[in-house]
């Protein structure tokens, strides 16, 4: 896991000179909506993309995380079936419904059914490098790829390209630095459940520090976002829990009224808890930012692993829910 973990950079640059490639065939129906359907290691590219272009792309774009394809998909729907794999179940269930639907698909893995699939419909594929035994760590080949898909069908513009690429630049720069913070945080974190709490407008950042502590670590953990959570979960801090560790994922530029809302609320907690971190981002765009932050977590994730000695990579559970699955 360290060695993929630390070879994300390098990811990013290849996930670029893929995305540069990618060119779609004619589609005779205008896009009035997006949807990215993927699960897991492969769904989280889907929430980050939803995050980095909600300023830019004018068309609502929707992550779906399971078996069904909404009603609404059509043939004015850009689908984009994510699975590095190129098997996973939910996926493969939600394509065939965007078949029959007429939505426009463009599928993206290392191989499997659903290369198969897009090859035999005639449609869009995206072949991502294969070789990497866990799906999580390939978030920068299903992220950018997502991205290269918009921006051949001309929804979204060059601009988060260079910011990804400034984003790679620094965490070679900071790879060091990230590591030891990442280190300094998981000696914190141990033996305490993480509360993650970050603005709304980049709350896949959070959702990925769930996942890899929830993949790597193997520890129970939640989060949640500002300014929602000030409406029902602060509520529910009432008894004292030092068996939590609040983390507040912070940067410069949050909105006004949300970084003030999470001081007070940082404020609150630290009454309750004992172990009440601040991380704060580093860089100049939102994506320089949401990878600076998911990188530091990926590390931190592996270093949690590390004190609780277990392995990062070994995923039994999941294994065993799989073959239980095949049988039914």
């Amino acid at each position: 896991m360290d060695k993929m973990i630390a070879r994300f950079p390098a990811q990013l640059a290849e996930a670029l000179e893929i995305a540069a490639k990618i060119a779609l065939k004619k589609h005779t129906s205008p896009y009035r909506s997006v949807l990215i359907s993927g699960m897991g290691g492969s769904g989280i590219g889907g929430n980050v993309v939803q995050d980095l272009v909600r300023g830019e792309c004018k068309l609502p774009i929707v992550v779906n995380k399971g078996y069904a394809a909404p009603a609404w998909a059509n043939k004015h729907t850009l689908a984009i079936c994510s699975s590095y794999s190129g098997n996973t179940e939910e996926t493969l269930a939600t394509f065939g419904q965007l078949l029959d639907a007429g939505a426009k698909i463009v599928c993206i893995a290392s191989g499997g059914k659903l290369i198969e699939l897009a090859k035999k419909h005639g449609m869009d594929y995206v072949l991502l490098p294969g070789g990497w035994s866990s799906p999580r760590a390939c978030l920068g080949y299903s992220l950018v790829a997502q991205l290269g898909v918009l921006r051949a069908a001309k929804l979204t513009g060059n601009r988060i390209f260079r910011q990804i690429d400034s984003a790679r630049k620094l965490l070679e720069k900071d790879q060091t630095d990230i590591r030891k913070r990442a280190q300094k945080l998981a000696g914190a974190l141990a033996g305490k459940t993480p509360v993650l709490y970050i603005a709304d407008h980049l709350e896949s950042v959070a959702l990925r520090w769930r996942q890899q502590i929830n993949e790597n670590a193997k520890m129970l953990c939640w989060h949640h976002v500002i300014p929602e959570m000030n409406h029902n979960e602060l509520v529910g801090w009432r008894n004292n829990r030092p068996d939590v560790a609040a983390i507040w994922l912070r940067n410069r530029d949050d909105f006004a009224r949300t970084a003030v809302r999470m001081t007070i609320n940082k404020e609150i907690v630290e009454h309750l808890t004992n172990t009440s971190l601040e991380v704060w981002s580093k860089g100049k765009s939102p994506a320089e930012k949401a990878l600076y932050l998911m990188h530091l977590g990926d590390w931190m994730s592996y270093y949690l692993a590390l004190a609780r000695e277990v392995d990062p990579v070994e995923i039994k559970v999941i294994d065993y829910l799989k073959g239980e699955l095949a049988k039914v």
